[in-house]
């Protein structure tokens, strides 16, 4: 029986309130077809099928028999003319209301040769949320270890297998197919190196160097690899070049279950718990839509926040991510608001309870993991 992710569902709704298109991209195996089925009364088109290609190569005879006011077009990057197919959908019938999916984002192919622009909005689906552990009956270790892709969160035993046989999978219909990338061994060694080097800042010169081909390819790759969502980069937040660090990125993979995985961890240690804490915390920020805010501030002294939320010229958000309520200090956030004085404060952990507290004037909320999400809504939404 398929698990419901109401959260999606109702991201979904809402945007069609505004926008005729709905474009859902994530990496493969992340729920993204048992979604789009939960749709009822929607029209769903496999577009892996030849028979289902072959009915789109008349779009408007297709959308003149469409009984339903939505359809769903599953993998529609298989699709030569996949843009037309949603322009026509959007500017010829617009009583429709139209889902597309697809592993990586629209634009990840010579394909897609039309913006779509005001007709769209784009979706980073992401593997099971915190928010959505219950629903799985699953715990926030197990989440961290198996990882969020439904299949292995919902296996009894961790299965390497299924991390190889999904990496292999991933080269061959999302890599080859979308990019024409050859070389598989030097790909995928970038793609390892990056799920080791998760939550840390990293070199494309060492980058290179470590995986065997040139910085220009290195460059390409994660270009590729950013716009397959296989993995995030977040850039450094920066006013003071003299105390800042202003250049080196941060990688964290899409998974935290494949980072533990390339690392050869079969079972947690303590270091692993506050680490993977940040990707469950940039992921639920991640599924507010706040992807193009996200930064983190180090200074060359050794100051830094996890993240930094850019809300206004003036106005920053700032995160701090510990397992345990227990270990954090407020010197870093006290050293930041020095600079930077207006903005809200924010730490996670996986055992505070919401409130907030006063730390020599400075105004910090705390939260849990699991409340995260909804307190970011009441903040900024």
């Amino acid at each position: 029986m398929a698990i419901e992710r109401q959260f999606w569902f109702n991201r979904i709704e809402e945007i069609w309130k505004k926008r005729s298109i709905v474009w859902l991209a994530g990496v493969r195996r992340s729920g993204k077809t048992t979604l789009a089925k939960s749709f009822s009364n929607a029209t769903y088109v496999n577009c892996d099928l030849p028979s289902e290609r072959r009915r789109l190569e008349d779009p408007e005879s297709f959308y003149q028999n469409l009984e339903s006011s939505t359809v769903v077009f599953d993998e529609i990057h298989q699709l030569t003319e996949a843009s037309q197919v949603l322009k026509i959908g959007a500017d010829h019938f617009k009583s429709k209301k139209i889902l597309a999916t697809g592993s990586s984002t629209l634009f990840a192919s010579k394909k897609f040769k039309d913006s779509l622009t005001d007709r769209k909005r784009d979706i980073h689906f992401l593997p099971v949320l915190v928010s959505e552990l219950e629903n799985f009956s699953s715990s926030l270790k197990r989440r961290i270890l198996h990882g969020g892709l439904p299949p292995s969160l919902m296996n009894a035993q961790l299965d390497h297998e299924f991390f190889a046989e999904w990496m292999d999978s991933f080269y061959a219909r999302d890599i080859q197919e979308l990019f024409a990338v050859e070389r598989r061994q030097p790909f995928l060694k970038v793609l390892e190196y990056l799920l080791i080097s998760n939550g840390n800042q990293f070199e494309v010169a060492k980058l290179a160097q470590a995986s065997g081909v040139s910085r220009p390819t290195v460059i390409k790759y994660l270009d590729i690899l950013e716009t397959t969502k296989a993995v995030t980069l977040i850039r450094p937040f920066s006013r003071n070049s003299l105390k800042e660090i202003v250049s080196q990125p941060k990688v964290y993979g899409f998974d935290t279950g494949f980072s533990c995985f390339a690392k050869g961890i079969k079972e947690l240690r303590n270091e692993d718990y506050g680490q993977y804490l940040e990707n469950l915390t940039l992921e639920t920020l991640q599924s507010l839509g706040l992807n193009r805010q996200i930064q983190y501030w180090r200074t060359k002294s050794q100051n830094e926040i996890d993240f930094v939320l850019s809300l206004s010229k003036d106005e920053n958000l700032i995160i701090e991510c510990k397992w345990q309520e227990k270990h954090f200090d407020d010197y870093s956030f006290r050293a930041f608001r020095k600079d930077y004085p207006r903005g809200l404060n924010i730490v996670v952990t996986s055992d505070s309870k919401r409130r907030v507290s006063d730390h020599k004037g400075i105004k910090i909320h705390f939260v849990n993991i699991y409340d995260l999400q909804d307190l970011i809504k009441t903040l900024i939404q």
